[in-house]
């Protein structure tokens, strides 16, 4: 249960509006680096927050990973800044 009292389930956000608020945050020239968040979310490597994001959390981080080619490491710290509990 979370602190509201609703099921903590209820409150994770689906991958696909995850998904529609990081396309906002990509330019289009930055396709790769879109399509790399999407292949790491499919493949199991991302997972989505455990506690909402703001927009301005998700936007900082989402830039963080912007600033390098699309590597291994560039997710492993997107996916350390979606979730810091994350192993990756």
């Amino acid at each position: 249960m979370a602190a509201n009292g609703a099921d903590a389930e209820e409150e994770t956000l689906p991958i696909s509006a995850l998904l529609a608020r990081i396309r906002r945050l990509v330019p289009k020239s930055r396709d790769q680096h879109y399509d790399e968040i999407v292949r790491n979310f499919g493949v199991g490597t991302l997972h989505p927050p455990p506690t909402p994001m703001s927009d301005g959390e998700l936007a900082r981080a989402i830039a963080e990973f912007l600033k390098d080619s699309p590597s291994s490491e560039s997710v492993a710290t997107l996916g350390r800044r979606l979730d810091p509990s994350s192993p990756v």
